[in-house]
């Protein structure tokens, strides 16, 4: 049973940045991989797939998303080591994709631990395997894909960090392109052989393009002048930590392969420095608060304690009468005497206090003294 081609990453329609990206991680594995960010129905999946035609080995693995930790770096046959003397090495995932696409789809929902574990086997191209005193080592050199929709839930930064270039698709599509990617979609479906024909030509000139760079990867030389610029933009966008200098260089140095340069120009800087800055920027912090209280405006002088006028303190009601509602007006009713807390003391829970007019003060009588 023949299994069914790839849709060829030459075919797809637009996503240009996407495909740059892609290429450059087919030509340095070393980068790190690519995270493709992006809705539902943007054909992320297509294009990875499509990147498998552009290595040697063309070998396309699939990490499932309920993976275990043995189904992706393999496992050791401890009865054969004690019978027979010898490690037995079942090979996992990792081992299937030596050499070609290790695909992960929705990797944002994957455990933590396994794509911890699988971004650390990506940068080293060498996966050990250990248990009960027992180890075996194989090479694991492939091109990370991995695709996440983020309304469905964030990487922690510390894994953000690890993968090499990230690239986001938007969910706006102009109605033509529209068009175009469904009218190809439906050939390719109808006829898969018939429409990678089709395409035979450019897809070849695309590998063509890869394999030549890769073979002029290793005279580009990681000067110090492109180097010093890189570090000093990394410095200015404020991003933590060294990975994204080293991941900004090796994808400048596979940009200039690409063009089939032999030395690294500053459009080769700017033309992958969103790849490497887009999930590395440190996000704007809120201004802080100052704890110290904001500085007054100046009052004007006031007069020693003896000079300063004083109230006329007004007269308090009798307490033999209880105060009158009688001649309350409107205007009166809405007037309060509410002092202000003072120092240390709290508002919380605080009412105001209702205005009551007292009315006019009724003089007490006066009887004659007894003889």
């Amino acid at each position: 049973m023949t299994d069914i081609p790839h849709f060829p990453l030459a075919a797809v329609v637009g996503a240009d940045d996407l495909k740059l990206a892609l290429c450059l991680t087919a030509i340095d594995p070393k980068i790190g991989g690519v995270l493709i960010e992006g809705p539902r129905g943007m054909a992320k999946s297509t294009l990875a797939r499509g990147v498998a035609d552009l290595l040697a080995s063309g070998q396309f693995v699939t990490l499932p998303l309920g993976a275990t930790e043995e189904r992706l770096v393999g496992t050791l046959d401890l009865d054969a080591a004690l019978g027979e003397g010898r490690a037995a090495f079942s090979p996992g995932v990792l081992a299937k994709a030596d050499g070609g696409v290790l695909y992960v789809d929705e990797v944002n929902l994957l455990p933590d631990h396994l794509v911890d574990l699988l971004l650390d086997v990506a940068a080293s191209g060498v996966n050990l395997v250990e248990r009960d005193g027992l180890s075996h080592r194989h090479p694991a050199r492939f091109v990370l894909i991995g695709t996440m929709n983020p309304e469905e839930g964030e990487l922690r930064p510390q894994l953000l960090d690890r993968f090499g270039l990230n690239v986001a698709l938007s969910g706006q599509t102009l109605p033509e392109q529209r068009g175009q990617i469904i009218r190809r979609r439906l050939d390719f479906d109808a006829a898969p052989e018939a429409f990678c024909q089709q395409w035979a030509t450019q897809q070849q000139a695309l590998k063509a393009r890869c394999e030549s760079a890769r073979g002029l990867l290793g005279t580009i030389a990681l000067d110090d002048a492109s180097l010093g610029l890189i570090t000093e933009r990394c410095f200015a966008a404020g991003v933590d930590g060294l990975r994204a200098d080293l991941v900004w260089l090796r994808a400048a140095r596979a940009h200039a392969a690409w063009r089939g340069s032999s030395a690294i120009a500053e459009a080769d800087i700017d033309a992958v420095a969103d790849f490497a800055l887009r999930h590395r920027r440190r996000a704007p912090q809120p201004p802080r608060q100052s704890s110290q209280p904001a500085e007054q405006p100046p009052q004007p002088p006031q007069p020693p304690q003896s000079q300063q006028p004083t109230q006329p303190s007004l007269p308090r009601p009798a307490l033999d009468q209880p105060p009158s509602r009688t001649s309350e007006s409107p205007a009166d009713a809405g007037q309060t005497d509410h002092k202000p807390p003072q120092d240390g003391e709290g508002s919380w829970g605080e009412l105001p206090a209702r205005g009551v007019v007292t009315g006019a003060r009724k003089e007490v009588p006066h009887w004659p003294k007894k003889p």
